[in-house]
């Protein structure tokens, strides 16, 4: 997995060896204000797609950030 910051890269591991380590990958944590929109956008793709089962996993998971983003300090991404 090649993640955006090196950080991740460093502490974050595919323990089952899913992911190609040269596969870039994306992660959104619920800090980030933007996340449960992003999720919204691609639950949207998608659906349009014909996948509704994953699309609304992914509603639900956006909805569970919101919830989240209720009793903590949301920001904006840093690196």
């Amino acid at each position: 997995m090649k993640f955006t910051r090196e950080d991740y890269n460093r502490r974050i591991k595919d323990t089952d060896g899913k992911i190609p380590e040269d596969e870039p990958v994306f992660l959104l944590r619920a800090q980030d204000k933007y996340a449960p929109d992003t999720l919204r956008f691609y639950a949207n793709l998608l659906k349009e797609d014909g996948n509704t089962e994953m699309a609304e996993e992914l509603l639900a998971h956006a909805r569970n950030m919101l919830v989240w983003q209720k009793s903590v300090r949301v920001k904006k991404p840093d690196k």
